[in-house]
């Protein structure tokens, strides 16, 4: 979705690791942007604006407006980003040039709403599958989220990617019978039915087994004994 932020970019006409280096000891991070058939260019931005679009409902699916000094504002998207693994900070980010005339494709978080009657009347347990589909559309149709209803789901209902209604420039991309959620018995349930079923037949095996041995030492017992050698 587009947003009116414009986030100010340095240029940077070197680049390697010593010049990131550089440019994260004076707040900034190294990143490039590209795409639209024009030249790629490496820029320095803020880590504490881009952070804040990363954590914004609509995350990396911002479009929003870089401004590199000396150039044009462009709409931008980020579509790729690295934090330090221990200290957090952001190490770089790349910014696609988008063109809001043409549709592109997006991930889009999805989420449930209501409660599940598999769940409140049978004791089941409502399972998460997939937790975003992808789908194509135009740069300002792009949804924050699409909201899933499972209040009418009971035990071995589910809601596949095709259940999601989608409108304006919007063409789902997912398969269409990939499920997002579904309600399934619990497994301690499923395992004592399963118990309940196997039982009469290990009852049965054990008792035929039983019934031979006893058929066995009554044989031996009737058995006349053997006629002594003289």
């Amino acid at each position: 979705m587009r947003k009116d932020i414009t986030i100010t970019a340095e240029a940077r006409p070197a680049r390697g690791k010593n010049e990131a280096r550089r440019l994260r000891v004076k707040g900034l991070t190294p990143a490039i942007v590209y795409g639209v058939s024009k030249e790629p260019v490496a820029v320095a931005v803020s880590p504490k604006e881009v952070n804040k679009i990363l954590h914004s409902v609509t995350g990396h699916n911002t479009i929003f407006n870089v401004a590199v000094q000396g150039g044009e504002s462009e709409p931008v998207m980020i579509v790729d980003w690295q934090h330090d693994p221990i200290k957090g900070n952001l190490l770089h980010v790349d910014l696609k040039r988008i063109d809001l005339a043409k549709p592109i494709i997006v991930k889009v978080p999805v989420v449930c709403q209501g409660d599940a009657k598999g769940v409140k009347l049978q004791g089941g347990l409502l399972e998460l599958i997939t937790r975003e589909v992808e789908i194509e559309c135009l740069p300002d149709e792009i949804p924050d989220k699409f909201v899933m209803e499972v209040g009418e789901l009971m035990i071995g209902g589910s809601r596949r990617a095709g259940d999601i209604a989608l409108s304006g420039s919007m063409v789902l991309i997912s398969a269409a019978d990939q499920v997002l959620a579904h309600v399934v018995a619990l497994r301690a349930e499923a395992a004592a039915a399963e118990d309940a079923v196997a039982e009469p037949e290990v009852v049965k095996k054990g008792k035929k087994e039983e019934d031979a041995a006893k058929a066995g030492g009554d044989k031996k017992a009737a058995a006349p004994p053997a006629a002594k050698k003289k």
